[in-house]
């Protein structure tokens, strides 16, 4: 076992509680399916490779949502779905969790100063959900969900960096990943 793990495993298991306190405790939201999904989503993008794991044709790092957009359209099938699977996760990411950051691009010459986040997050999950295929890590009827209860589940996290944010019991950023 390598020294990530036990530390993979605490933030694991750290997000998992804080987000299905903030959902079901905070928000009253009891839906396992949704909530497993955020705490894996905050588990994934712990890591800066998975925020930024779209590539572009030449194999470079799409960092804005404006240049995944693009490579959404160019996608097809499967590869299509994940592009705005990840399109919704990245804008969800940020709205919910650092809503300083999206805000302080609005206030920059860079593509993504136009576009709504919330909005085109909504829009991914919905345009991921009409994307049919055979085996996939979120189903239809949760993409659905996410884009109808975008709202709720950038409050939602909202509530888990305030809990994160609040934390006594000793150095958080120890369990994220580099």
């Amino acid at each position: 076992m390598s020294n990530q793990e036990p530390r993979a495993s605490a933030a694991r298991r750290f997000f998992a509680g804080v987000t299905e306190h903030a959902f079901h405790a905070r928000l009253g939201v009891v839906d396992p399916q949704l909530v497993d999904y955020i705490s894996d989503l905050l588990n994934r993008f712990m890591r800066n490779d998975d925020i930024f794991s779209l590539r572009g044709p030449t194999g470079g790092r799409l960092d804005q949502v404006a240049d995944m957009l693009a490579e959404a359209e160019a996608r097809r099938g499967k590869a299509r779905r994940t592009v705005h699977r990840h399109i919704g996760d990245f804008t969800l990411f940020w709205t919910g969790v650092y809503p300083e950051v999206v805000e302080r691009m609005r206030r920059t010459s860079q593509k993504d100063s136009l576009i709504d986040y919330s909005a085109q997050g909504k829009r991914a999950y919905y345009v991921a959900s009409t994307i049919r295929v055979q085996k996939e890590f979120a189903p239809t009827s949760l993409l659905q969900r996410l884009s109808h209860e975008f709202e709720m589940c950038v409050y939602g996290l909202g509530e888990v960096r305030r809990q994160w944010d609040n934390r006594d019991d000793g150095d958080f950023s120890a369990l994220f990943l580099n």
